[in-house]
Formats: structure tokens, sequence, C-alpha cells
């Protein structure tokens, strides 16, 4: 799990995110599909209320990464978690 932290593409990412992700990386370890993209969504959540904003193309980036490796149903999993969590965040600012 550990290994999607030193995905090149992450390089360019800020130190701060990169740190709060290393940080949840323990959180994540061994986790399902569904339990991985819920922790994902929480943490991103609780960076936003810190005022760190996150990107959608850092969220994508992050997300395929995590899914390198996992089974396409684990892969689908995290997709409609963060497809609820998305629809969520979006009923709750209106």
């Amino acid at each position: 799990m550990m290994d999607w932290l030193n995905d090149p593409a992450l390089k360019d990412m800020d130190p701060i995110k990169k740190e709060l992700f290393r940080k949840a990386a323990s959180q994540l370890q061994g986790k399902s599909g569904n339990s991985m993209a819920s922790t994902l969504m929480t943490l991103i959540t609780s960076a936003n209320r810190r005022g760190v904003k996150f990107t959608s193309e850092e969220i994508s980036l992050i997300l395929n990464i995590m899914k390198q490796g996992k089974t396409n149903q684990e892969k689908q999993q995290i997709d409609q978690m963060v497809q609820m969590v998305t629809n969520m965040s979006k009923m709750n600012k209106r």
C-alpha cells in the first residue's frame, strides 16, 4: 500500500498534501474498496475544513494510483463510494 506514495505522478504534489496521504496510508492499509474510498474521502473532507483544498485532478490521481493492483470489484467499489460521497457533498452545499 505504501508503494503508491512513491508513484512518480505524485512528485509535483504539494508536500503538505503528500504528508496527509502518507499519514492516512496506515489507515488505508488492508482495507477493501469501499472502506478505502470512505477513509480517503473523510481525509479529504477533514483537510478541506483545515484549509487544504485538493483539486479534482489530485483526487483522481490518488484514486487511480490506489486502484492499482485491486480487483475489478474493488475498483468498482471505490468508484461507487466516491460517487456517493461526491453526490452527498453537492447536496450539502445547497
